[in-house]
């Protein structure tokens, strides 16, 4: 695979044109920098060098390069012991196919004692409360079947109640009228 000139910055040759893309605007955020750091309060210097190590600001080899040598000043002013490492989230380490690769882990190595617990701990809560969940529904058809007022799981039955409780007293008041009308046409 041949490498590309254009893809060389700051005296570092990338693999890829976007790497050196990446290390361009690098360059141009390290010049920004340069003309408005002010070396004579190392202050100043250590806040700005800890605060583009927290944003991750720097991503390749140039602004690495630049935070070593800001990390150097920093050194020179006996200021390095509140200076961060610089962050490097890269694998250097060669990774062939002839490497032994890792073991898999079985379930009950990977699961440890403590997580274990914590998730039949989980699983049991979950079980009680769907039985709980389960139970309060049995109990609001239970209530709806058996309540006095019309739904729609009981509103033939209700009816049907409601009527046959009319006819019965109609039926008595009648049986009351005839029998007071007895009562009455006797005397006469």
């Amino acid at each position: 695979m041949e490498q590309k000139e254009e893809w060389e910055v700051g005296g570092f040759q990338f693999g890829t044109e976007k790497d050196a893309a990446l290390a361009k605007t690098e360059m141009e955020k390290i010049a920004y920098l340069e003309k408005r750091l002010r070396y004579d309060d190392p202050e100043s210097v250590l806040a700005i060098y800890n605060k583009a190590i927290e944003n991750g600001i720097f991503q390749t080899p140039v602004g690495f390069q630049y935070l070593q040598k800001l990390k150097g000043f920093l050194v020179e002013k006996n200021l390095a012991s509140r200076a961060k490492g610089i962050p490097l989230h890269q694998q250097y380490s060669p990774t062939t196919e002839e490497q032994e690769a890792p073991k898999p882990h079985t379930a009950r190595v990977r699961i440890q004692p403590s997580q274990y617990r914590a998730l039949r701990a989980k699983l049991r809560r979950s079980v009680l409360l769907n039985i709980l969940l389960v139970l309060l529904v049995i109990a609001m058809f239970a209530i709806t079947l058996t309540g006095k007022n019309a739904n729609i799981l009981n509103y033939e039955r209700v009816l049907t109640d409601r009527y046959a409780g009319w006819e019965q007293e109609l039926t008595e008041r009648e049986a009351a009228v005839r029998e007071k009308e007895r009562s009455l046409h006797m005397e006469e």
